[in-house]
């Protein structure tokens, strides 16, 4: 039996083993609870998408303990992807928060047993206010399924673990039946890439959710030539301070994109002993009709193309081939700081309002 050593710290020591067979025991049962609880869906389920999707007002979602933070992640999933939802402990709602409740409401019960005291006392106002209950629980004869309208069964399962005890197969069972409500919901609402990356301004996926143009350079940061002057006279005449683009974009007649020439090429033109043709015109060593991507495309798709083709600037131009900006690869790499500034935004919208 081989053990642990600094050379190989990825071999696994022999008293280890029980604790890896248990824990593949633990998530081996949680997934076949998931397989049986797919294979057992039925009509239910579309009636409580057709109902929420009906419903002018928000979905509820209440439950205790371990059922209740899984109700608070189904809140947060559905909110995320179109769907309006808030979370309802229910100990609170006894004492006040039952006020947010409106008529046009949905609420999201979730309890295992359905015998929790905490949800089965708020079932009474509901009632009053004619508002439909959609249990999420083990099966339709407990006293929460006897008094919901939709009955969401996950069925009978024994927890993981020696003591069997702890919320685990249950809660994943929850969780899953959840995931696909919020899911579907979010489909048949027409949710788009768009509205995903509105609500998520923040974080990495936010960014790679932003337009291009919330990122491109642009401005001053913008390098254009026509293709008919020299690579001296473009490499003289566009050098400034400060940051720049690692690129030319070039233009030909009517001022659509023609070329590119980068600081790379221009090296390569030393290197390989071809500095003659510094004093020709550049349209003789750019490269010709290079890919160009839209302001409005999002960032998410720009740098898959960009890995794609090996790209490490992407121009971006409106429809008519008008160059509005580039996208530098250092910007990506970047993209984890402010994106947009007063300068960026005028460009953009003055390069728009010419092209229209």
């Amino acid at each position: 039996m081989r053990t642990t050593t600094d050379d190989d710290p990825s071999v696994i020591p022999i008293e280890q083993f029980d604790q890896l067979r248990e824990a593949q025991a633990i998530i081996r049962r949680e997934a076949e609870a998931l397989l049986a609880l797919a294979g057992s869906l039925d009509s239910s389920f579309c009636d409580a998408v057709g109902l929420i999707y009906r419903s002018t007002g928000t979905v509820i979602v209440t439950g205790v303990g371990k059922a209740g933070l899984i109700g608070q992640k189904i809140v947060a999933t559905m909110a995320s992807i179109g769907t309006r939802a808030r979370f309802l402990h229910p100990t609170e709602a006894v004492h006040g928060d039952l006020g947010c409740v409106d008529s046009n409401d949905v609420v999201l019960a979730l309890s295992n047993s359905g015998s929790s005291e905490e949800i089965l006392r708020l079932l009474p106002t509901f009632s009053r206010l004619d508002i439909p209950v959609v249990a999420i629980t083990r099966d339709d004869r407990n006293s929460l399924a006897r008094q919901s309208q939709i009955v969401l069964q996950i069925g009978h399962h024994t927890e993981a673990g020696d003591l069997q005890l702890a919320p685990t197969v249950s809660t994943t069972a929850m969780l899953a039946i959840g995931d696909a409500l919020a899911l579907i919901l979010s489909r048949s609402k027409g949710f788009t890439e768009d509205d995903f990356a509105a609500a998520h301004p923040a974080g990495t996926l936010g960014q790679r959710l932003k337009p291009v143009h919330e990122l491109m350079r642009c401005g001053d940061q913008l390098r254009i030539s026509s293709d008919s002057a020299t690579v001296r006279q473009v490499m003289c005449e566009l050098s400034r301070p400060g940051r720049r683009s690692g690129a030319v974009i070039l233009t030909g007649v009517g001022g659509s994109i023609s070329g590119i020439f980068t600081d790379s090429d221009l090296a390569r033109l030393f290197e390989c002993r071809r500095e003659h043709l510094v004093d020709e015109p550049i349209s003789k060593v750019m490269t010709i009709n290079p890919t160009t991507t839209g302001p409005h495309v999002l960032l998410a798709e720009a740098t898959r193309l960009m890995s794609e083709l090996k790209l490490s600037e992407l121009p971006v131009a409106d429809e008519a081939g008008i160059p509005l900006g580039l996208l530098d690869i250092t910007d990506i790499l970047d993209c984890s700081s402010s994106l947009t500034t007063p300068q960026k935004t005028a460009h953009v919208q003055a390069s728009t309002s010419r092209s229209a």
